[in-house]
């Protein structure tokens, strides 16, 4: 009996203390946005972990709290002891990111007394998001009109915004040709609008509305304007910039006095009416064709910097390195471009009204960071040493990491990213900036309709791309073990396996990126296995013609070409050299244990898990194209610079392997993904093309390109060169 009734206390005493242990009382600051922005975050997820949030009876005390000294900027601290959590944050962004990390941990199951202490840090000051606004769009395509409903809502913005702060992504900078007339009517040229005042009101509390969520979020940001444009309105009241009112960019920039005061006093209007914008961004090239580089910078001295002085604020400046060393839009880059601009942004770094430092940015890989961790170019060719020796006191320089090869397939791989992040860890290196420039991640036009999704917009489908690369930027040592708990949480023990299969498929693309030489944006497409025909002027299919013969972007791949010449002549290439045998084992190798990986997977019931798990198979088929791919280019090439029937033999067999892994490619991607609009398809150098705008991309619309690889190697000849 005596033991029943002890057994019984201890056992009411344990529901006691478990019940009492529920009681939460979260402290923080609460005449601050950001405090009640965590504290509200933090309230969900433990309500939703069972939970009470309690401010008279708590068990558990959790303080929010700020302190630059303790932790540093961004950084943050979590104290845990008995019944107390005190979360210290470098600053308001610090707060809300240790908020985040302890959300995060209870979301993945911990209870709140098994907590442990621990500091995070974070690595880069600048984690930016590059985000084109769809209306008044660099590049002119269905595929970035059709986001402009999408974007003009706040709940889409509000969205994106939380998957920012969630990722440690620290500021958004909003890229337009002439953003001006869409967020004021500029007082001393009022005919420069083309709205009503009933419908600029509606625009001003859209923007009003991005930069209040933004600030609340602790999200630093910045309008970037492409020069020189002005609005149509503008242009036919005065009779300037009269031969683009269709805002093509590789046009004659418009320098007279007129449109100079116009553009410096819209700068100083927009920063006064939206004291919540963090800074602005210069980009030296479009609308700016017959001038020098120096004419260039002084346009910008004369207008925007002078603009943002006028304005009386402190505002801090992202100084995009000119792309051309000539008059032309598009030429080459030069160490005399780079001595100049150097000198500009070390003198813009003296001017007191702009917060240090500057960040002068330059395209990683010119358009396809995602390509090769090895930096060969920026955009107009090779960077020399100017903006790094000696080390810059007042600016640091930005990556810029475009990503122009995949908008439908989801991607991640980790290890790549911690790549690129080793290999630009100098001293001078102060952030990345992520984004493109042919695809808006808003409105998900990709998805067929029909299907139960559980997500609305676009960027939410590569929550991993987002992920990766915004918690890797804060803390390149976060383990994988984070993002795998991601996948655990969406998808329970079924998506055990996925972080590991998507690291496997995801490299498909890197590693086309790495052997097919590219420059701009419109040259290389990886997920469509796509790049642009100059002949044609064309972004096609790439043939095996083509990739025989095309450049290597990492110097430490080698090319078929020089592959099957240095084989007929005897020679080797060192052990650091990636051969395409080499490249073809790994193919191979990576993309059958991605398949294996996902072959059980029961998607039955979860589409989301469907599209995951289709995405996965999608890449590995790819990458077991490309493999096939070079094995028929390899026997190809052989047989027609040495002869012998049966490597034209090899290369029909390996072509037609080839095509089937396609086919499996469509078969998996034609009953979930829609034809889709492509940039890629509705631009010639610059200019819209109204012929192709309307064009649609899918896989199986691009198979008759695929077979004719096999005519190809039916139809060799024998073409030996001395």
């Amino acid at each position: 009996m005596y033991k029943t009734a002890c057994f019984l206390f201890s056992f009411l005493l344990t529901c006691f203390s478990f019940a009492f242990s529920q009681q939460v009382n979260i402290q923080y600051d609460k005449s601050s946005p950001q405090a009640n922005y965590a504290a509200d975050l933090l309230g969900k997820v433990l309500v939703a972990k069972g939970y009470t949030l309690d401010h008279t009876n708590a068990a558990m005390v959790i303080t929010l709290s700020t302190n630059m000294g303790q932790v540093g900027v961004e950084g943050f601290e979590l104290g845990a002891a008995a019944k107390r959590i005190a979360v210290v944050g470098g600053g308001e962004r610090g707060m809300i990111y240790g908020t985040l990390s302890l959300a995060e941990e209870l979301r993945n199951g911990t209870r709140l007394e098994a907590v442990k202490s621990r500091t995070e840090k974070p690595r880069f000051s600048l984690r930016a998001i590059k985000f084109d606004l769809p209306w008044d769009t660099y590049r002119h395509s269905d595929a970035l009109d059709l986001h402009y409903e999408t974007c003009k809502d706040l709940n889409y913005w509000k969205a994106f915004l939380d998957m920012m702060v969630e990722n440690r992504l620290n500021a958004l900078t909003l890229w337009n040709l002439h953003p001006y007339t869409f967020m004021i009517k500029p007082v001393n040229f009022p005919e420069a609008s083309g709205f009503t005042d009933a419908q600029l009101k509606e625009w001003q509390s859209l923007f009003h509305g991005i930069f209040r969520m933004a600030k609340e979020r602790a999200i630093e940001t910045y309008i970037i304007p492409f020069n020189i444009f002005v609005s149509p309105e503008f242009s036919k009241a005065h009779n300037v910039n009269i031969d683009n009112l269709q805002h093509d960019f590789f046009v004659k920039g418009d320098t007279s006095e007129l449109v100079k005061r116009y553009t410096r006093e819209c700068v100083s209007q927009m920063l006064q009416e939206y004291p919540e914008i963090t800074g602005m961004g210069l980009t030296l090239g479009e609308g700016m064709a017959g001038m020098t580089p120096e004419q260039r910078e002084d346009w910008m001295d004369q207008t925007i910097i002078e603009g943002m002085r006028l304005s009386g604020r402190k505002l801090k400046l992202i100084h995009r390195i000119p792309f051309s060393s000539t008059t032309g839009s598009l030429g080459v880059t030069s160490i005399e471009t780079e001595k100049l601009t150097r000198k500009r942004i070390e003198a813009q770094g003296q001017l007191s009204f702009l917060q240090p430092p500057i960040f002068a940015d330059l395209k990683y890989n010119w358009s396809h960071a995602h390509s090769t961790p090895t930096l060969v170019k920026v955009h107009g060719g090779k960077l020399y040493d100017t903006y790094f020796k000696p080390e810059p006191k007042n600016y640091k320089i930005n990556w810029t990491a475009r990503n122009e090869d995949f908008f439908c397939l989801r991607w991640g791989v980790p290890d790549f990213i911690r790549a690129h992040i080793a290999k630009n860890n100098q001293s001078y290196v102060g952030g990345y900036m992520i984004g493109s420039e042919t695809y808006i991640p808003a409105k998900d036009y990709f998805t067929k309709e029909g299907i139960a999704i559980n997500w609305k917009y676009a960027f939410e489908r590569q929550w991993l791309f987002y992920k990766l690369w915004g918690r890797l930027l804060y803390n390149p040592a976060t383990p994988d073990a984070v993002f795998q708990a991601e996948f655990t949480h969406r998808y329970g023990k079924e998506g055990l396996n996925l972080l590991q299969a998507s690291s496997l498929a995801g490299k498909t693309p890197l590693r086309l990126g790495s052997l097919f030489d590219f420059t701009m944006d419109l040259t290389f497409y990886a997920e469509g296995f796509m790049a642009l025909d100059d002949k044609v002027k064309r972004v096609e299919y790439i043939s095996v013609d083509r990739l025989i013969h095309q450049p290597v972007t990492d110097p430490d791949y080698v090319s078929i070409a020089d592959f099957v010449k240095a084989l007929g002549a005897g020679t080797s290439f060192g052990k650091e050299k990636v051969t395409p045998p080499m490249l073809i084992q790994m193919l191979e190798e990576d993309c059958a244990r991605a398949l294996a990986l996902v072959k059980n997977v029961n998607t039955s019931g979860n589409p989301a898990l469907l599209f995951e798990v289709a995405d996965v198979k999608t890449w590995a088929n790819m990458g077991l194209h490309f493999a096939n791919k070079l094995k028929g280019a390899l026997a190809l090439h052989t047989y027609r610079t040495r002869g012998q029937e049966e490597h034209k033999q090899k290369a029909i067999k390996h072509l037609e392997d080839a095509l089937a892994n396609w086919d499996e490619i469509v078969r998996i991607t034609s009953p979930i993904y829609n034809e889709m609009p492509l940039v890629h398809y509705s631009e010639q150098n610059g200019v819209r093309s109204e012929e192709n705008k309307h064009l649609t991309f899918h896989w199986k619309k691009i198979r008759p390109d695929v077979a004719k690889d096999i005519e190809t190697a039916k139809n060799a000849t024998i073409q030996i060169r001395q």
